[in-house]
This record gives C-alpha cells, structure tokens and sequence, in this order.
C-alpha cells in the first residue's frame, strides 16, 4: 500500500521541511509515503480566488489515481483523536487501496475535489498555515502508526 499527501504550495520554511523529514523518516517503509506538491496558481488582485482554486483543482484531481482512497484535509471535516485517527488508518488501510491525503490551497479546494474524497479530516477547527499542517499530518501519522504498533510513543 502506498499512502501519500498531495499537497497544493511547494515553497516551504526550513523548519517545516526538517520537521517533515523527521516523522517521515519514522513511517514505516511498507507505507511507501512520499508527498507530491502542486504550485499554488498565483492569484491576482483583480481576479477572484474561486478561478485560483479551480485551477489547483485541476491539477490535485489529474493527480489523483482512480483507485485511490482520498482523505481531504479540511477545517469543516470531522476531528478524531489520536486513537480515533489510529482506527481509522487502519480501516483504510484494511480496504487495500492506496492512500491519499490532500492539503489544498491558500483559499482551500475547489468542489470537485471536495466531492472526490471518501473522508474529510479536520487537524483542528483553526485555521492553520500549510506548513504546519503539514508538520501536524504527519506527527498524525507516525502517532497513529505507533498506536497500532503498541509503541510507547503516544501517552493518554
């Protein structure tokens, strides 16, 4: 199984990508992770940000596999707690298909994308900055993992 994040925003602070690194480094190897980045389509004063995010929709949907389980990254999904995450992964992972998560743009994901998920996740009800959502996703991540693998890691 492979499991990845789709993300739309390529520049990055050194923190995030060091951070990033260190969790991942942590993942199992079985998972194949890696994460994949879309450009953010650059927005014009004059023009809506509704055209911004359809065109990053494009791409994030082009990026998609057919068969690929996608869970959207969204402030209005559903929050679960660590152990709640750890269920989940495994459920997904249980279905056999690969997995994608995806972090949308500045101004979120466009409507087909939101209706291409099969779950929408919320890290928390803030509004966070990409970078740090994505340090957070994958703390989630290697928590989660830890959780099924009885690892002391996590502590209620």
């Amino acid at each position: 199984m492979h499991t990845r994040l789709l993300a739309v925003g390529s520049r990055q602070a050194a923190w995030v990508d060091e951070a990033v690194t260190s969790y991942t480094a942590r993942l199992p190897r079985e998972w194949h992770f890696r994460i994949d980045v879309v450009a953010t389509v650059k927005r014009k004063r004059n023009e809506a940000a509704a055209r911004a995010t359809l065109d990053e929709g494009q791409q994030l949907l082009g990026r998609i596999g057919a068969n690929e389980q996608v869970i959207l990254l969204d402030e209005r999904g559903t929050e679960w707690t660590s152990r709640e995450l750890a269920e989940r992964l495994f459920q997904w992972q249980s279905d056999g298909r690969d997995l994608c998560f995806i972090i949308g743009g500045p101004d979120g994901v466009s409507s087909a994308v939101s209706e291409r998920a099969d779950a929408s996740w919320s890290l928390s009800k803030l509004t966070l900055p990409h970078g740090l959502a994505r340090v957070l996703f994958v703390e989630q991540l290697y928590r989660a993992n830890s959780l099924q693998a009885g690892h002391p890691y996590h502590r209620d």
